[in-house]
């Protein structure tokens, strides 16, 4: 009788177990690299900047959720071996599927508008190319990562991670030589609003930091990435997930927590000014006169650094969405030229870039119930995700958090367009 042959889970947790949790780690960093793209630097510093520590509450918040969010999303692809696009097209009417395709595009030009724009201000901040010529050279870039997934999936999420970790060592030192108020971070754990200007910032943080393209994303990076023989091997895989989504949104919150502060402490507390329209350029700035070149520097190298990894995830999700909704695929040449297009038009007109930046963000937080009310109404059905259907807790919390973010967006309207 021929042995019968092991498992990809089983082969991979017998390297040991350091290199076999190891290897079993990495798409929540995929998806967690979309948490710090160049927007939530916009909100974030801009948060900082106006309201000091006040707003720190919606960033753990929004972190929360996000990996409830993504967790769910892993989950659902672990469990059925399809993607989130490939489960709303199975599962929903023809015209909901085609209008959730349709939105998913117009998130993916909002998410492309901030992680162009962000990529080109890091070039022009360390080498002083300007905007537009700085667009292009990240578009480059960009298909230069995605094609190290051609060439295997590790590849790609070790040139991902290693990019993060690049974003998270700059933002450690800043905090370190910029320092920060203990008082302040705990007073800013208390959830209230600074007045109806800081709703604006509230969405745009939140449409940052929970990422409806990831959100489809994280599902078809789990779904065929390890093969399981059976529901003991997929509920042992789920654990290692669930500590995927720990540590990669862990970091992801460490740096966007890191951004507010730096800008609390440098802007807000000194009373130094800020141009809210030139976020960026002013953190740069106030950095580099305030604390020095070395720290001006680690922002900038992070800031390129989120925009080439953010792009790069982004393009590929863009891909997943289409192949799934529409079993369609394009050439990524003209997937990246399509989406890329408002950021280049921002560029080339020279419109305020942070201003653009938060407004594609708030783009984004209309797209989020999008995304998630589909994977709450997929992923509490047993009859297709079996043993591995959310459990009561489960729900009423992605429902609760699905609620306080459609709340959040008809306040914003109603704030900005009625009241």
């Amino acid at each position: 009788m021929a042995p019968v042959a092991s498992s990809d889970l089983r082969v991979l947790l017998s390297r040991g177990r350091v290199r076999g949790t190891i290897a079993l780690l990495g798409p929540a960093f995929v998806a967690a690299v979309a948490y710090v793209d160049p927007g939530n630097f916009a909100t974030n510093f801009t948060a900082g900047a106006k309201f000091g520590y006040t707003l720190i509450w919606v960033i753990v918040a929004a972190n929360l959720t996000a990996m409830l969010v993504q967790y769910l999303s892993a989950k659902a692809g672990v469990a059925t071996g399809r993607d989130l696009p490939e489960l709303c097209r199975s599962h929903f009417p023809r015209p909901v599927s085609r209008g959730l395709w349709m939105q998913a595009e117009i998130v993916a030009m909002a998410t492309d508008l901030a992680e162009f724009v962000g990529a080109a201000i890091g070039l022009y901040l360390l080498f002083g190319v300007p905007l537009f010529p700085a667009g292009l050279i990240t578009a480059v870039v960009a298909f230069a990562i995605l094609a190290l997934e051609q060439r295997g999936y590790r590849r790609f999420e070790l040139a991902i991670i290693g990019l993060l970790g690049i974003v998270l060592l700059g933002f450690l030192y800043d905090l370190l030589v910029v320092g920060a108020s203990p008082a302040g971070i705990a007073a800013g754990l208390i959830p209230r609003l600074a007045g109806g200007d800081s709703v604006l910032l509230v969405c745009g943080i939140i449409g940052a930091t929970v990422m409806p393209h990831v959100v489809y994303l994280h599902s078809a990076l789990t779904k065929s990435r390890v093969a399981c023989k059976d529901d003991a091997e997929r509920a042992e895989l789920l654990r290692f997930q669930r500590l995927d989504v720990l540590i990669g949104l862990g970091a992801a919150g460490l740096i966007n927590l890191s951004m507010l502060v730096v800008a609390a402490s440098l802007f807000h507390d000194n009373g130094v000014p800020f141009a809210e329209g030139d976020a960026i350029q002013s953190a740069h700035d106030g950095l580099a006169t305030m604390v020095g070149g070395g720290a001006a520097l680690a922002f900038a190298v992070a800031l390129l650094a989120s925009g080439l990894s953010s792009s790069s995830v982004g393009t590929y999700a863009g891909q997943i969405v289409m192949q799934g909704f529409i079993r369609r695929r394009i050439p990524l040449f003209i997937r990246r030229a399509v989406t890329m297009a408002p950021a280049l038009v921002v560029l080339g007109l020279g419109l305020p870039p942070t201003d653009s930046l938060v407004i594609s963000q708030v783009v984004l937080s209309f797209g989020i119930p999008f995304a998630l009310i589909p994977l709450l109404l997929l992923t509490r059905r047993q009859d297709i995700m079996g043993v591995f259907v959310n459990n009561r807790a489960t729900n009423a919390a992605a429902a609760t958090a699905a609620a306080l973010i459609i709340g959040l967006n008809a306040y914003l309207l109603l704030e900005t367009f009625i009241l």
